[in-house]
């Protein structure tokens, strides 16, 4: 079981913001960093719920399970202004999906990919015109972008093989992990046409299992989590005669 935890880097300290009994996962920061969003599985079927940062509200139903038949949803990234929720959803029959969810009107979600090919782990440009997703329709996974809100034209980012596009925040590069574990960089124009550059490799982001989740900071920083060194490499400190010290 997971659940979520905020950590105030200039504090050093945790707080727990999420408590089970069933598993609180993937977390997203809502654009006002007001609330974070995430995938719970308390229910039959996982889908998103919210919760304030601040800890005191109650948690609240984001969406239901989507797809057909309904299987598990989970946000993937919010639009810069607020008014957009990018899900991801599972069905038997389309595997997973990207889904629209709008904060406005009816707040009735829509399919945005919706194909026998998995379509997942989308993120929208600063400007929120472009949408990066991974797919793979290639027959591996690959990095494309589509406009947005509407889908249309296709671009593909990655050259050979990749997975969690991450853009930065001034919308003029998109990170991802490329089938050999490298954390890769491509510049981009998104302005009246989508063009993009050659990926170039940055640094090792493998980690045991594959690939992994990741973002990027203001300045360029990256944070990513790493695999703990293991016991069998930890340095041991070895006491003999320790009862001897105990009659001392």
């Amino acid at each position: 079981m997971y659940d979520i935890w905020l950590n105030d880097l200039a504090r050093g300290t945790a707080s727990r913001l999420t408590f089970g009994p069933k598993t609180n996962e993937y977390p997203v920061w809502s654009p006002d960093d007001s609330h974070i969003a995430f995938l719970s599985m308390r229910d039959t079927v996982g889908h998103p719920f919210q919760k304030a940062t601040s800890g005191t509200a109650q948690d609240e139903v984001l969406s239901k399970p989507l797809g057909e038949p309904p299987g598990p949803t989970r946000v993937d990234d919010f639009s810069r202004d607020g008014r957009y929720i990018i899900l991801t959803a599972t069905s038997p029959e389309t595997r997973t999906d990207v889904w629209v969810m709008p904060t406005f009107g009816d707040r009735k979600p829509f399919p945005y990919l919706q194909t026998e090919f998995n379509e997942q782990y989308a993120r929208l440009s600063p400007n929120g015109q472009w949408l990066a997703y991974t797919s793979g329709e290639s027959k591996r996974n690959e990095i494309y972008v589509q406009t947005f809100p509407t889908p249309g034209g296709k671009w593909q980012v990655s050259t050979n093989g990749g997975t969690r596009p991450v853009w930065s925040r001034d919308g003029k590069e998109l990170y991802f992990i490329g089938a050999d574990g490298k954390m890769m960089a491509v510049e981009v124009k998104g302005g009246a046409k989508f063009e993009a550059g050659l990926p170039k490799p940055l640094f090792d982001a493998r980690i045991a299992g594959g690939g992994t989740w990741f973002d990027v900071s203001k300045d360029g920083r990256f944070l990513i989590p790493v695999q703990p060194e293991q016991a069998a490499n930890a340095p041991m400190t070895v006491v003999v005669n320790w009862t001897a010290a105990l009659k001392k």
